[in-house]
């Protein structure tokens, strides 16, 4: 009995990793890659803000002209959004998107001021009442980072390509 309850439990668990590799980080990439690509159009659509902020700007990118870093945000936030949703370039993509997000949270969503982990804290929200936001960018690079080591799963053109090109499975 108990043999046959562990063989069930492997073999479900078996069934779910498997679904996994095709299902799971599909979703993932998805949900990831339309945040960016809603990003980007916005971005597209509106008004060049960044020579606001370009002095909150780490190094180096404080010193790329704010036209030109808005461009690079611009694109990468939307190439990368569609390259995340069909799986291409899945590690390129994300390695950037992680970059661009830890300088929106150092440049935007990042308190201005706190002195305690408490008032830190008060950071952790999606509307910014002063205390900075930097919940959804600090999802994004968690969501980014399994993408990142695992890459985007079987159901993409990377698996695709890998799968023709270089036999893996």
């Amino acid at each position: 009995m108990a043999s046959s309850l562990k063989s069930l439990v492997g073999r479900g668990l078996g069934l779910l990793d498997c679904a996994g590799a095709w299902i799971g980080l599909l979703l993932l990439r998805a949900l990831v890659g339309w945040e960016f690509l809603e990003a980007g159009w916005a971005k597209f659509q509106g008004e060049n803000w960044f020579a606001d902020i370009q002095a909150q700007f780490p190094f180096p990118f404080s010193v790329v002209p704010p036209e030109v870093s808005w461009q690079m945000a611009t694109w990468f936030e939307l190439l990368g959004g569609v390259a995340l949703i069909i799986g291409l370039a899945t590690r390129f993509f994300s390695v950037s998107l992680i970059i661009l997000t830890v300088v929106a949270i150092l440049s935007v969503h990042w308190p201005a001021e706190w002195h305690t982990l408490s008032e830190l804290a008060q950071g952790y929200v999606l509307s910014d009442d002063g205390h900075g936001n930097f919940k959804l960018p600090l999802i994004l690079l968690v969501m980014l980072t399994p993408l990142v080591f695992l890459g985007p799963g079987k159901l993409s053109f990377d698996g695709l390509i890998r799968h023709r090109c270089l036999g893996a499975q």
